[in-house]
């Protein structure tokens, strides 16, 4: 018998960008994430299937993401996007050749070979459907495709828990129009968790519910969390005497730090617990695992032949360069091997299964029981970041499935083999900067969330005026819905607090600010017209997200008895 269970947990999101401009921020993103990752990852295991390997995984898709891979107009510019790198490798062929930079010519031919596999997987072999290529690989059983929050709202958060109803409402609904079955698993986004308390509202005291049980409502049966969140101790990536960050004046309700260090909870990452008493079980990260890949000092990305990321030809925007050595300046590296990377590969990819096979056999050894390794990654760190990193998945799992020891599982297949026999009270918690909220609610983004919490007391208002509204008043009342879900998206806090792309997020921010305040602005006057209706419309052709959303899961639900929430 097998000693334990091994799953990836692939996390793929990206921020709303449809129509959003191109490079550097915008509709290019979801291009490079799809031509680098999301085309090579379905390529990878449908290749595994086609071989007979029996291999397991689960894989997150947030909605947002899935309804720009499911767009047609994303598609046609994907395309567009593809041909153009294809183009640019052969330019540079004729280039280097000319120079007689031979190295640089058989890169130059490899980038062109491999634009001109990916166009052809996605149009010929996938038919230019990537969410089908997804669904046919968990139709065959070979992955289970987790969902998220609509747009990635950062739940703990939003003030009101008609917005963490639809954010997951909307996203299940959304996952069976595109998936057609009930998801079961889900990623909270950024890992963001929020127990049940009591808040008192107008003279009013009412027990707010912790996030399990929404997705309890909404039948989802697991969700993922950090490793500090089972197992005490520090957050990963935090040293001893670390700060947890300057909080400045933001409201102590906003904010619920966790301490430098909580004392360990003799729980382990190794099983799965229910939380807080309700159907809905939590599985954590697997520390060491995930180390392996996220550690900067030794993690296999760092390997001094894989590519370097962040050196560009500067006519094609190619990457020429291997990664060479530590801290080697960017003028200095060398040129990339692409066979002598695909050899490390295979050395990192024995590592990895070696390493799960380890940890399984000693769990065991030491408490006889069949536990689990969650390793969760975001999905684009494979092929975008880490170039090689798809083809490390599939070896990984070649390896494994053929292991004596592990079995490779889905998250909600292992709660249903192997239900948790405890139940954990989770503290709030995220993966960001200290456990905390700190990445997303600062001194640099804490004027975004009353702009948010007002939004949503706003929308509430309008859905108790309006009820069952017909015409153009239900149109509107929709595309507000639609705006609310993108201007809550945790990206925009996200960007700003990491600089990433502040100007962008900001922009982007403000603009479904205003979008709904126009909107909002137009029914606190009375009901919608014919002019109205096609404002609503024109605004949803820019964005064009969730087409069948329902403006009523934004109605006011606070004290009320779960449930009630999926009702509609």
């Amino acid at each position: 018998m097998k000693q334990g269970a091994f799953t990836f947990v692939l996390h793929s999101h990206l921020p709303y960008c449809r129509q959003a401009g191109r490079w550097p921020h915008g509709e290019e993103w979801i291009h490079e994430a799809a031509s680098e990752t999301y085309v090579p990852l379905l390529r990878a295991l449908w290749d595994l299937r086609d071989e007979g390997v029996p291999f397991k995984s689960t894989i997150g898709v947030t909605p947002v993401l899935a309804e720009q891979l499911n767009d047609p107009l994303v598609n046609e510019h994907f395309v567009e996007y593809v041909t153009s790198r294809q183009r640019a490798a052969e330019a540079d062929l004729e280039r280097h050749r000319t120079a007689g930079a031979k190295q640089l010519v058989e890169v130059a031919d490899f980038y062109r070979e491999f634009y001109r596999g990916i166009l052809s997987t996605y149009t010929e072999r996938f038919g230019s459907d990537l969410i089908g290529a997804f669904r046919s690989l968990q139709d065959s059983g070979h992955i289970e495709i987790a969902t998220s929050a609509a747009t990635h709202g950062y739940l703990p958060l939003l003030d009101r828990d008609s917005s963490i109803e639809a954010q997951i409402g909307i996203g299940v609904h959304n996952y069976e129009r595109l998936f057609n079955r009930r998801p079961t698993a889900i990623w909270l986004p950024e890992c963001a968790y929020r127990p049940g308390y009591v808040a008192t509202e107008n003279g009013r005291t009412y027990e707010k519910p912790g996030i399990e049980q929404f997705l309890a409502a909404h039948g989802l049966k697991v969700f993922f969390s950090e490793t500090h969140t089972i197992e005490g101790g520090r957050p990963v990536g935090k040293a001893a005497g670390d700060a947890v960050g300057p909080y400045g004046d933001i409201p102590r309700r906003y904010l619920v730090p966790l301490p430098e260090y909580r004392e360990p909870t003799n729980r382990t990452t190794y099983e799965p617990y229910w939380v807080s008493g309700v159907d809905v079980a939590v599985i954590g990260r697997n520390n060491r695992t995930g180390m392996q890949v996220w550690s900067a000092d030794n993690g296999y990305p760092g390997d001094f032949w894989y590519r370097e990321f962040h050196k560009k030809d500067g006519a094609s925007g190619l990457q020429y360069w291997r990664i060479t050595g530590a801290r080697v300046d960017l003028a200095d590296k060398g040129e990339y091997r692409p066979e002598q990377a695909r050899a490390q590969v295979y050395q990192h990819a024995r590592h990895f299964a070696s390493l799960v096979e380890e940890l399984i056999t000693n769990y065991h050894a030491q408490t006889g029981r069949y536990g689990i390794i969650s390793s969760a990654y975001d999905t684009e760190l494979f092929g975008h970041w880490w170039f090689e990193g798809v083809e490390w998945i599939r070896e990984v799992l070649r390896l494994l499935a053929a292991s004596d020891i592990v079995d490779l599982t889905t998250a909600t297949e292992f709660i249903e083999q192997h239900p948790p026999e405890d139940v954990l009270v989770l503290p709030e918690s995220s993966w960001g900067q200290g456990g905390t909220h700190f990445t997303w609610m600062n001194v640099d983004t804490e004027w975004m969330w009353p702009i948010i919490h007002g939004s949503e007391r706003r929308m509430e208002q309008l859905v108790a005026t309006y009820g069952e509204a017909q015409g153009p008043t239900r149109d509107v009342l929709q595309q507000a819905g639609r705006e609310l879900l993108l201007l809550q998206s945790s990206d925009w806090p996200f960007l700003v607090s990491t600089g990433q792309a502040r100007e962008y997020a900001v922009t982007r921010f403000e603009q479904h600010v205003d979008r709904f305040d126009q909107l909002a602005r137009i029914l606190e006057g009375g009901p919608a017209g014919p002019n109205a209706r096609a404002l609503a419309e024109d605004l949803y052709e820019r964005d064009k997200v969730f087409p069948d959303v329902d403006y009523q899961r934004f109605r006011n639900r606070e004290g009320e008895p779960l449930s009630t929430m999926s009702s509609r």
